[in-house]
């Protein structure tokens, strides 16, 4: 499936650039790819990963296998709904209460949405709208799932309930709020599902994440089943146990308890995802830009290109030129907010006005930058459509 420079560059070439593009046939083999190693297992669609609705009705309409969206602000999950789109799960608790309140009545009229929660304030905030509203909200408890190793957390910083304890508490507290039933539970192990362990950038530690991972596929698995039989004791059916990402959806689905797991970032297959040795998906999400100027031999210079990706500082969040192959970028200046000189020692006979087409590090972060989409297929734009910015929604 592997496309030439020359495919894109005829294609791009005298259109206004920078440009965002989409290549539809690597994204329907990322489907089919991902759809086997989920196993007819149940995939949610992460939308923070996509922020394009036609790209999210695409994924939806290609398999049954693929049900309901992740959202991650509330006025996203709002804006989806008065879209058509339903079976919504909030990917992060809100306080918002006007978007809270537009949940409860989405609810009563028989949308599927359901918020986050992991603090009894968020329990106290939705009971008071759910009580106003006469409505029981469904609501999901997010389970912390990172590893505590000697002198390294292993995880990211997300819900405070990371021990069963913490768990036991908070369920134990449901029976004070008459209006919230707890639908599901969620765990997303960060670590897990979104580091890969052939990272060039990190050398010797990729040997100690591989480690770090193995051990705490592990012990979360343990945390969670705990979390899960504790809720069914006290009468919760859970028809809903979320986990995981691109990165785990194997050693996710592996867990019996899972109904569905989360994924995202693998339907665009950003330049960060090159790094997992148990599957390889294509570069279906680019952005090319147009030469501009011949600084020196064997050096371009193009115009834009300065898309970092969010996360810990380094090297790896910068964007990645990958067509034509032979262009790195110079270290001392990186990607630049309005020009990028980059060294090319490649075959390819380029030109002032020729096309650079690089990958951004992470999925939908690279929607932001962009009011379009360009979609690409047979060797043709055969559609231009707006992301989430486009549409007038920058919602974080």
């Amino acid at each position: 499936m592997e496309k030439s420079y020359q495919y894109y560059n005829q294609l791009f070439k005298g259109l206004e650039l920078p440009l965002a593009f989409l290549d539809l046939d690597l994204l329907n083999n990322n489907i089919k790819e991902i759809t086997k190693r989920a196993n007819h297992g149940t995939i949610r669609i992460a939308s923070k990963s996509i922020r394009c609705r036609y790209v999210l009705k695409h994924i939806l309409e290609s398999n049954p296998i693929f049900k309901g969206i992740m959202t991650f602000m509330p006025n996203e999950a709002i804006w989806l709904l008065e879209n058509g789109f339903d079976d919504l799960l909030m990917g992060y608790p809100t306080v918002n209460k006007n978007a809270l309140d537009a949940f409860c009545k989405a609810t009563k009229k028989g949308k599927r949405i359901i918020p986050m929660v992991d603090d009894i304030e968020h329990l106290e905030i939705i009971q008071s709208i759910a009580k106003k509203q006469k409505i029981i909200q469904p609501i999901c408890i997010d389970i912390d799932m990172s590893s505590d190793f000697p002198g390294i957390h292993f995880g990211v910083y997300r819900s405070p309930i990371n021990n069963i304890n913490k768990f036991k508490y908070l369920i134990d507290q449901l029976k004070n709020y008459p209006n919230l039933h707890l639908e599901g539970l969620m765990g997303y192990e960060a670590q897990i599902a979104g580091i890969g362990t052939n990272d060039p950038y990190m050398g010797f530690k990729n040997y100690a994440v591989k480690v770090m991972r193995n051990l705490s596929i592990i012990e979360l698995a343990k945390r969670r089943k705990e979390c899960i039989e504790y809720a069914r004791k006290k009468g919760f059916a859970l028809p809903l146990i979320n986990g995981g990402g691109t990165g785990s959806i194997e050693s996710t689905l592996a867990e019996n308890y899972i109904t569905e797991v989360t994924v995202g970032s693998g339907f665009y297959s950003p330049s960060l995802f090159d790094y997992y040795e148990n599957f390889k998906h294509q570069p279906a999400v680019g952005f090319a830009c147009e030469i501009i100027r011949k600084p020196k031999k064997n050096m371009f210079t193009v115009m834009g290109g300065g898309y970092i990706a969010s996360g810990g500082i380094g090297l790896s969040k910068q964007p990645t030129p990958f067509l034509p192959k032979g262009f790195s970028l110079i270290q001392n200046e990186g990607c630049g907010e309005v020009q990028t000189p980059i060294t090319y020692n490649g075959k390819e006979k380029l030109s002032i006005g020729d096309t650079i087409l690089f990958r951004h590090a992470k999925a939908g972060e690279l929607c932001e930058r962009f009011n379009t989409l360009h979609i690409v297929s047979d060797g043709k734009i055969v559609e231009t459509t707006t992301t989430f910015r486009g549409e007038g929604k920058c919602f974080v």
